[in-house]
């Protein structure tokens, strides 16, 4: 059986072989490269093609961030996820917009690590109980109203569309899915983001996952207090 490849990246030596220490304990899991600056994890993320990447948020040479979207620009397959020391909902928005699929603060590295790339690997999200209780509730607007979740009049095409957005699939992919030209499928994308007055693929994840149409299971991780909870798309 193949096993799963994973690329770690983190620009503290001690915390990389943290995280290279868990990932080795499962069996069908190995680490196909480390990298110590956003430019080397592209590089080698670009050379490997690694099933799911785990990247600090702030390393020297190119952020957490931009290597993420480097990283999908080439290869939209892979599953990014985020370490970071901080949950505030500035870099909640950031890493969803980026396109990483999980978010997970270094502080419950040791506890949720093999959770969150477990979750990736099965096309799945994961947020720590703080950001998935963010994601839940939804954006919210300056005065304080709901920016996410508006009923809508979406046809039963156009909810396939979403769902497969919300999964990470680019637009060129989803016209393969749904054995449509990539015109059509771009005219879909644009008239579901007007309907719904939505402008970021983030905020179409949020819509997403609080009208159901991508399915939310929770990871109850006891005897620890603050639970994760893994926001869980359904396998292709």
């Amino acid at each position: 059986m193949n096993k799963l490849r994973i690329l770690v990246a983190d620009d503290h030596e001690i915390v990389r072989r943290g995280l290279i220490f868990l990932i080795k304990s499962q069996p069908t899991w190995e680490v196909c490269a480390e990298a110590d600056n956003g430019r080397q994890a592209v590089e080698l993320a670009r050379q490997l093609k690694p099933a799911v990447v785990v990247l600090d948020i702030g390393m020297p040479l190119l952020n957490g961030l931009e290597a993420t979207r480097q990283i999908l620009r080439e290869n939209p397959q892979t599953r990014v996820l985020i370490l970071t020391i901080t949950d505030t909902d500035q870099a909640v928005r950031a890493v969803l917009d980026a396109g990483a699929r999980g978010f997970l603060l270094k502080s419950d590295a040791a506890r949720d690590l093999v959770s969150a790339i477990d979750a990736l690997q099965y096309n799945r999200t994961f947020f720590t109980a703080r950001v998935a209780e963010f994601v839940l509730s939804g954006y919210h607007g300056k005065n304080g109203t709901p920016t996410i979740g508006r009923q809508s009049n979406l046809t039963p095409r156009e909810r396939e569309i979403v769902q497969l957005l919300a999964e990470g699939k680019s637009t060129k992919e989803v016209a393969s899915h749904l054995n449509l030209s990539v015109k059509t499928a771009e005219t879909h994308r644009s008239n579901i983001m007007r309907k719904l007055g939505l402008h970021c693929v983030s905020e179409l994840v949020l819509y997403a996952v609080r009208n159901g149409i991508v399915q939310v299971a929770a990871r109850n991780l006891s005897p620890v207090p603050e639970s994760s909870a893994a926001l869980a798309s359904p396998v292709d």
